[in-house]
């Protein structure tokens, strides 16, 4: 069978599973997204306040999210193994790790709410962003726990009730908001504050709701007595596994590594907006926003890819390696050049949606037009570092994901946006230049890898 051929085989199962799972990607970051569109309505130096705290909370969150990837990794392969027991014993341990990284976390953002005021900020940020900050903290260990439980439900193949879940989750949010921000049915006008408090309640309904599910599920289920079924509940060991720790944390370092220097990269650019006056923090906040958004669409791809990726290595079938990753990554092209045509046609509209002072939205309209030219290397880059991690190469794309994006788009953003004259708008190419380079070598790497033998 040609490669062409194959490739197409391989588009369909990888597209049915990764709907779901970017659904669910989708919903997640929606509740940052209306977070930020209800916050926007009651000022723009809240808007500016929700924009500091997120920059530093997805900092945190981004590295939950990289050490949580071995959960999918290494299920899928257990399961592409016929395995169930050893999908059941990754899950368990990922929890306990999700659970310990999670209150580790928390802690560092308790002492960093203290030190808010050394980040550069304009006054009036700083003085509005503690509560909310806090409760954004808060909330991390909850987050995390979800990561854990529908990356293991959507590698054992069942990615619509985690995608269900979250969409109430950001319905509840969205309902809170609206009580809680501006005060409606009798309850006090909270304003930011509100929005935190929000965003904590649902944060933590959702890993709850995730947790029932999978225990009453008879193909998800972990057994309390019982032998093991080919298919159904596994009895797994009751104690915990040094070896397996260390597995899962092999990988989950460097995933996490290379996840920290992208959204690191993206937060610190943030915090150099930020040196620039609350407007442009707060066109900062519309534009990742979308950003955001749009880039669920490739991830999710890139997940549902490492997943199945990952079954196929579990499975030993070695020939649907490279026709599997290509059919994502063309699939992900398509996308992505649909999202870049809407930020470069319709930036103005868009940024209207968030704001209506008008200095924002102009500038919010341009930061639309950086993001369209940088789409298309977002989406090669993530599905590529995916791709990689399903083969559990993990050091090399560090290197990589480390000289784009710290060697390359912040020096270059620092450059043009705070010494040159661009402002945010050239902190925005800078991130470009870097998406650009990991969107060179990383497929580069994956062709490599999954060359004939």
């Amino acid at each position: 069978m040609s490669l062409v051929a194959a490739a197409r085989r391989e588009l369909r199962p990888t597209i049915a599973l990764a709907v779901p799972i970017t659904f669910g990607q989708v919903s997640q970051m929606l509740m940052g997204v209306t977070d930020s569109a209800m916050i926007g309505h009651a000022g723009t130096v809240p808007l500016a306040a929700s924009a500091f705290a997120g920059n530093i909370f997805n900092v945190f969150y981004v590295m939950g999210i990289g050490l949580m990837l071995p959960v999918a990794v290494f299920v899928a392969r257990a399961r592409g193994a016929g395995s169930p027991r050893e999908a059941s014993e990754y899950l368990r341990h990922g929890c306990l790790l999700a659970f310990g990284f999670g209150l580790a976390e928390l802690l560092l953002m308790g002492v960093l709410a203290t030190q808010l005021h050394r980040f550069g900020q304009p006054p009036e940020v700083v003085a509005a962003v503690g509560p909310y900050f806090l409760l954004c903290a808060a909330s991390i260990v909850p987050a995390v726990l979800q990561l854990t439980l529908r990356q293991f439900a959507e590698a054992m193949g069942h990615p619509w009730v985690p995608m269900l879940i979250t969409l109430a989750a950001v319905a509840l949010n969205a309902l809170l908001n609206w009580i809680l921000i501006y005060g409606h049915w009798g309850a006090p006008a909270w304003g930011l504050t509100g929005a935190g408090v929000a965003t904590l309640i649902a944060r933590i309904c959702a890993p709850a709701a995730l947790w029932l599910w999978i225990r009453r599920n008879p193909r998800l289920g972990v057994a309390r007595s019982g032998a093991a079924a080919a298919d159904g509940p596994t009895q797994v060991s009751a104690t915990w596994s040094p070896s397996r720790l260390r597995e899962m944390l092999g990988v989950g370092f460097p995933a996490a590594g290379m996840l920290l220097f992208e959204a690191t990269a993206f937060s610190v650019s943030g915090l150099m907006v930020g040196w620039l006056g609350a407007v442009p923090l707060a066109a900062h906040q519309i534009a990742i926003s979308y950003v955001s958004l749009t880039f669920m669409v490739p991830l999710g791809l890139s997940i549902a890819a490492g997943m199945r990726l990952s079954h196929a290595v579990g499975a030993g079938e070695r020939d649907r390696f490279r026709p599997l990753g290509l059919s994502a990554l063309g699939a992900g092209l398509i996308c992505m050049t649909a999202f870049m045509l809407a930020f470069w046609l319709a930036g103005r509209p868009l940024a209207a949606a968030f704001s209506a002072d008008p200095a924002v939205i102009r500038l919010a309209t341009g930061l639309l037009v950086v993001a369209a030219v940088f789409q298309l290397a977002d989406g090669v880059q993530v599905i590529s570092a995916a791709l990689l991690r399903g083969l559990l190469d993990v050091r090399v794309p560090v290197v990589i994901t480390l000289v784009a994006y710290w060697a390359l788009a912040l020096p270059l953003g620092y450059g043009l946006g705070i010494f040159g004259p661009w402002g945010a708008a050239g902190i925005w190419a800078g991130i470009a230049g870097g998406l650009g380079f990991a969107a060179v070598f990383l497929p580069l790497r994956f062709l490599r890898m999954t060359r004939s033998r």
